[in-house]
């Protein structure tokens, strides 16, 4: 065959193959070829729980937050930096990063008797749920 004909069949059959991709999957090439968002943790769609809610306040006995990170179409937001803030007690650990299943697990102790609001925030997103641990 001539290289002139093969090349024209190459360039013909990829642009056939994109024209019927856009056809088949209905969604514009942009869409396709778009970076994905499912990385994204969401504010309001992900999840901050704690076990126990009232613990001593004797700088021993904790209570472990766990964080769930979740994108906007819920589903879990792995391998994402996560931190917690308190307003009583003292957290052990700074910054975790998420499990495949977007979990990460922090704990919390205190000598003060009082209330810790806790604040989670992931990429400069804070999530809208708040939690408070009562030490007594």
């Amino acid at each position: 065959m001539d290289k002139k004909f093969t090349s024209l069949l190459v360039v013909f059959f990829l642009i056939f193959s994109v024209f019927f991709s856009v056809i088949i999957f209905n969604k514009p090439l942009s869409r396709l070829i778009r970076a994905s968002q499912e990385f994204v943790p969401s504010a309001t769609t992900s999840l901050v729980l704690a076990w126990p809610l009232t613990v001593k306040a004797d700088g021993k006995s904790q209570s472990t937050i766990s964080v769930f990170l979740r994108n906007d179409k819920n589903m879990p937001v792995g391998n994402c930096s996560v931190s917690v803030n308190s307003s009583l007690g003292q957290i052990k650990e700074n910054v975790l990063t998420t499990t495949k299943d977007g979990k990460a697990d922090f704990h919390i102790t205190s000598t003060t008797a009082g209330i810790a609001n806790i604040a989670v925030s992931s990429n400069n997103i804070n999530l809208t749920q708040k939690i408070s641990i009562k030490f007594e």
